[in-house]
């Protein structure tokens, strides 16, 4: 009998969130990720408004809606059209962030209580790159949530671990009260995402 490796037992992990996901009708694992977040940080609060930069395919946008519950709302922005069928708490179109400021889309009255940010780059294959990418886009996320978040709102981004993390962390630190880095048990092993979990907008 062969030996099992370890890669083979990451991708039975893999397969076991997948299909988990279309179980709960959730259209990607990453679902997950966020339910670990929340569980631990408490980044979303029933009766609000949150924020999901990057949100196709659309499972955090799914998951943060029952959070916030029908009194919440939950808005998403991604350069790809969301396919699934979402709640009416929910509104998501297809646009590109950096051409929102005078849309109106995120100009709401008291600001948004959470901004979450799952977007990441196409990879290239050389870390260095690619995380130069994903830093770029986090300074996007982040901006957005200082111009677009309510006093004492919440930031969640995720970042590839690259040169500029630390600057980056040292950012959102200057901006939000508490500032920590979590990397959930449901992201890929050798993935080098992780995610930094910022909360009490100054």
């Amino acid at each position: 009998m062969a030996k099992k490796t370890k890669g083979s037992q990451q991708n039975q992990w893999a397969d076991h969130l997948t299909q988990k996901a279309k179980a709960e009708n959730y259209p990607a694992r990453s679902v997950y990720k966020l339910e670990e977040i929340q569980k631990k940080f408490k980044v979303i609060l029933p009766k609000t408004m949150v924020l999901d930069l990057g949100c196709a395919p659309g499972s955090w946008l799914l998951y943060a809606a029952k959070q916030v519950g029908v009194q919440g709302l939950v808005f998403g922005i991604d350069l790809t059209r969301i396919e699934i069928q979402l709640p009416e708490n929910v509104t998501a179109i297809q646009d590109n962030i950096l051409a929102m400021e005078n849309d109106g889309f995120l100009t709401r009255e008291n600001g948004f209580h959470t901004v979450l940010s799952d977007m990441a780059p196409a990879t290239t294959g050389r870390k260095d790159v690619d995380a130069f990418k994903s830093f770029e886009l986090c300074q996007m996320a982040l901006e957005t949530a200082k111009k677009f978040g309510a006093v004492n709102s919440n930031f969640v981004c995720k970042i590839f671990q690259g040169n500029e993390f630390k600057g980056f962390e040292q950012e959102v630190k200057s901006a939000f009260r508490e500032c920590k880095i979590f990397k959930p048990e449901s992201c890929r092993k050798q993935s080098k995402e992780i995610y930094i979990i910022a909360k009490g907008k100054k």
